[in-house]
């Protein structure tokens, strides 16, 4: 038997190894750069939105300094003052203007609520309070609800289970086999395509 021929089927096996790794490397790839260039795409989208609220907050605060400017010329008005009125009226125009161009790249939804707050001369940040105070009262009642139900299961369960605690044993059987399965599923589908498992970010 001539075992010259070895090497080479070793090397050809060692080959076809090495193009199969390659392969499947090449196949995750493009799932690998997919997912990388998704997560960039939403960073990019999220700064850019941070920057376009940053643009109108200095927009907006620009404003404000061009009206306190104005109230102060016009508070004490004289001939000599005509000039710098117009040329701070312009500049409030052409700021006003350059905002609401801003804005348009700005999406935000603010309450009518907090407009009228602000129209009424009053802080906005109450609307915040009442609207924080408000699902405190909701959540105590829904948690009310929620041990009341609570409560009433568990008597029922021993109740049933003094007239028909065979059954009331399978029930609990059936159960617990639920709770395990969607445990599972629930641990499957927090597992991202490369083997890595999804944390949740803490906000």
């Amino acid at each position: 038997m001539d075992h010259s021929s070895n090497p080479t089927a070793g090397n050809g096996g060692l080959s076809a190894i090495t193009g199969a790794t390659t392969a499947a490397g090449n196949a995750l790839t493009p799932t690998a750069n997919a997912y990388s260039s998704g997560a960039a795409a939403a960073t990019d989208s999220a700064d850019e939105r941070s920057q376009n609220l940053k643009q109108v907050i200095n927009s907006v605060d620009k404003t404000l300094g061009l009206l306190h400017q104005l109230y102060l010329t016009v508070s004490s008005f004289s001939a000599a003052s005509q000039l710098p009125l117009l040329q701070r009226l312009n500049a409030l125009v052409a700021e006003l203007d350059t905002m609401q161009k801003l804005a348009e790249n700005c999406d935000i939804q603010v309450p009518m609520e907090v407009v009228n707050l602000i129209d009424d001369g009053k802080n906005p940040d109450e609307f915040t309070r009442d609207v924080l105070n408000s699902c405190i009262a909701k959540n105590q009642i829904t948690k009310g609800k929620t041990d009341a139900f609570k409560s009433l299961r568990k008597y029922l369960l021993e109740e049933l289970e003094q007239a028909f605690p065979d059954e009331v044993e399978n029930y609990r059987e059936i159960r617990a086999s639920s709770a395990a399965e969607s445990k599972r599923l629930a641990q499957s589908q927090s597992v991202l395509p490369n083997g890595d498992v999804k944390v949740k970010t803490e906000h």
